[in-house]
């Protein structure tokens, strides 16, 4: 399992590497078939002058699917990666608790993996008190709803966005010749996905 870590605004020192590493060590244990895992962890500066300590962890599994867990708390990084870690183990949870559908192999763990998998101790609930045995309940689409898209600039695609109120927008890039997703980045500032198929 190849981890990479990436630093924003902020050195990665060679404890804080260890850190991350030791932390991050045994995922594979407890979901097998892991690629590989992606560590982003910085600082962002709030407009109180707090700075806050990000820590971003994406895990992309064998069979393409991907899990992600994100902690933003003020203090040091190493608490932002622990409490991103316990994150992760319930977004491990979660998929392991997943039943596969035809389909959805991709998304569901294998009884193989559920075989090797150790058990996650003290798995962490999500702030809301939800905890795995839950989360694992199938979802339910409760709207479907068709949208026609305009072909437009991404600045374009940011002025409609803020006229409408969403934090999100659809529309077909002329640039990118797709149809892109610009949205609000919490942090502040935009995003744009541009999707590309696997």
């Amino acid at each position: 399992m190849d981890i990479d870590i990436q630093g924003h605004d902020l050195k990665v020192t060679e404890g804080l590497k260890n850190h991350i590493q030791r932390k991050l060590e045994k995922l594979d244990r407890y979901l097998p078939n892991i690629v590989d895992v992606r560590v982003e962890i910085g600082r962002e500066h709030t407009r109180r002058g707090e700075d806050m300590s990000v820590a971003q962890i994406t895990v992309r599994h064998r069979r393409g699917a991907i899990l992600r867990a994100q902690e933003t708390i003020p203090g040091e990084p190493e608490a932002a990666v622990n409490l991103a870690v316990d994150k992760m183990y319930s977004q491990i949870q979660r998929f392991k608790g997943k039943r596969s559908r035809k389909g959805h192999g991709n998304y569901a763990a294998t009884l193989e993996e559920l075989g090797i998998a150790e058990e996650i101790p003290d798995v962490q609930f999500d702030s809301d008190g939800e905890g795995a045995e839950e989360a694992s309940a199938e979802p339910q689409i409760i709207r479907r709803k068709n949208i026609v898209i305009t072909a437009m600039n991404e600045e374009e695609a940011i002025e409609q966005m803020e006229l409408l109120g969403h934090t999100f927008f659809v529309f077909y890039n002329q640039a990118t010749g797709t149809a892109n997703v610009v949205y609000k980045r919490s942090a502040g500032g935009y995003g744009v996905l541009n999707p590309q198929l696997e």
